[in-house]
C-alpha cells in the first residue's frame, strides 16, 4: 500500500486517483503509524512551505517521514512537498524545512519577458538514470506551477534540470530510496502515470 501524506494541504485526490487509474491502492492518510506501516510514501503539497511545515509538525508527521526515508522505502516528494525536503526557503520571509538535502529553496526573479509563477508545460533535462523514469524521452513535457524553486547544494541527487526565466533549475531529485520532483506527475498525462507507475513498482 502506498500511503499519500495529509497535512491539509495539497491536491491529495488527484495524486490517488492517478495511482487507482493504474490499479494500485493508495490511501490518503493523516496517521503517522499508517504512513511508517505503507510500503511506499507520497508527500504531495500545493500552497505555503511554512503552513505545510507547521501542519506537518502539528500532525506528528516529521517523525514517520524522517524513519520513513531512514528505513529505504521508496519515497516520493512533489512540488511543495519535494521543496519541503530541503534546509530552507525564502518563502514567507524565510522558513526552515525538513533538512533531509541540503539547499535552499528560492523565488523565481522577476522580469518582463517570464510570468511568475511558472506554470504549463516545460521539459527536462535528464543528468542520470533514474528508475522513475524509465521509458520517459527528453522530447516529453511534464507540468509545472510554481514559483519558488530548488537550489541544491549536491549535483549529485539532480536526476533533472528545466530551463525558466533564464534560470536552470533543479526540477527533480533522487537520492537511494529517495526521489522528488518540482513538477506534477498526477498532472503530466500518460507521462506522469507512467513515472508513478515506475515508483509504484519499485
Amino acid at each position: 500500500m502506498i500511503a499519500i501524506i495529509d497535512y491539509g494541504m495539497g491536491n491529495l485526490r488527484s495524486v490517488q486517483k492517478a495511482f487507482e487509474r493504474l490499479g494500485v491502492d493508495a490511501t490518503i492518510t493523516s496517521d503517522a503509524s499508517a504512513v511508517l506501516s505503507a510500503s511506499k510514501v507520497v508527500l504531495p503539497g500545493v500552497g505555503a512551505i511554512a503552513d505545510a511545515i507547521t501542519e506537518l509538525k502539528r500532525a506528528n508527521l516529521v517523525d514517520a517521514i524522517y524513519k520513513t526515508i531512514e528505513s529505504d522505502k521508496p519515497f516520493l516528494g512533489i512540488c511543495l512537498g519535494f521543496q519541503a525536503l530541503f534546509e530552507e526557503s525564502e518563502e514567507n520571509g524565510g522558513t526552515k524545512g525538513l533538512g533531509i538535502f541540503k539547499g535552499k529553496v528560492l523565488r523565481f526573479p522577476e522580469s518582463p519577458e517570464y510570468v511568475v509563477p511558472h506554470m504549463g508545460w516545460n521539459d527536462l533535462s535528464f543528468k542520470k538514470d533514474v528508475p522513475i523514469y524509465a521509458g520517459i524521452k527528453p522530447t516529453d513535457y511534464v507540468y509545472f506551477v510554481h514559483s519558488y524553486y530548488v537550489a541544491c547544494d549536491d549535483d549529485s541527487i539532480v536526476a533533472t534540470t528545466t530551463n525558466y526565466d533564464d534560470v536552470d533549475f533543479c526540477s527533480s531529485i533522487a537520492k537511494g530510496n529517495v526521489f522528488g520532483t518540482q513538477f506534477h506527475p498526477e498532472k503530466s498525462q500518460n507521462v506522469g502515470l507512467k513515472m508513478l507507475q515506475n515508483f509504484a513498482e519499485l
